[in-house]
């Protein structure tokens, strides 16, 4: 009777054990998920890091982030879905102090009058993905050239409306030539002032028959 008492004892010993060790595999395989998915996306977008403690605050950073997108996503009738980018590891304040760079001019805008002529009917929405004016997804990186990118898209989309194909063009040609007023490559720019320089270099230099030998 007691060896049978003994076993048991020894089998809900076993299973306890068991079960404490499954809770805590468990708990930590998550945690080693994260770390997997953090080294996959330091790849992927070429993130490296000058110390191990700078390495460790920064999954933190993204260890939340993600968390946070899950809860996101996972919510019933979100109008969008959010993904895991470039900016992953950064906190809400250091993205808005990063990315949220607008220059506000020291001087008023020009003000030109402008007339709609035959809109008759005008949709609520229109997106132009739909109508094949809109080129892929571009990144300034750490460059000040937001307003390069703006305007960019804009000359993109009214060519392909206009002409009928879709070209994506040079942000970096605006970044090193237009120096129009407060356009300062990489030290910021607006948009208004790259449209005149974009206007005023098609004047110059117009299309040519014939190609163009370069010196």
């Amino acid at each position: 009777m007691s060896a049978l008492l003994d076993m048991k004892l020894l089998v809900l010993v076993l299973a306890i054990l068991g079960i404490c060790a499954s809770q805590t595999k468990a708990c930590t395989l998550p945690e080693e998920s994260m770390m997997k998915k953090y080294k996959r996306w330091m790849i992927q977008y070429g993130h490296v890091y000058r110390t191990n403690a700078e390495k460790e605050s920064r999954f933190k950073i993204f260890k939340e982030n993600v968390e946070l997108i899950k809860d996101f996503n996972d919510a019933v009738n979100q109008p969008y879905k959010l993904g895991i980018n470039a900016f992953a590891d950064l906190t809400n304040e250091e993205f808005r102090a990063a990315r949220n760079g607008l220059k506000i001019p020291f001087c008023e805008p020009k003000i030109t009058s402008f007339k709609y002529e035959n809109v008759t009917a005008v949709p609520t929405t229109m997106d132009w993905r739909t109508k094949g004016a809109v080129t892929p997804i571009k990144d300034q990186g750490q460059c000040g050239s937001c307003w390069t990118f703006s305007t960019i898209a804009a000359t993109e989309g009214i060519t392909k409306l206009s002409t009928g194909n879709l070209i994506s063009l040079s942000e970096q040609e605006l970044v090193d030539c237009d120096r129009t007023r407060d356009d300062q490559g990489c030290e910021g720019g607006y948009m208004e002032d790259t449209f005149e320089f974009i206007v005023k270099k098609k004047k110059e230099k117009p299309k040519l028959a014939s190609k163009e030998k370069i010196s």
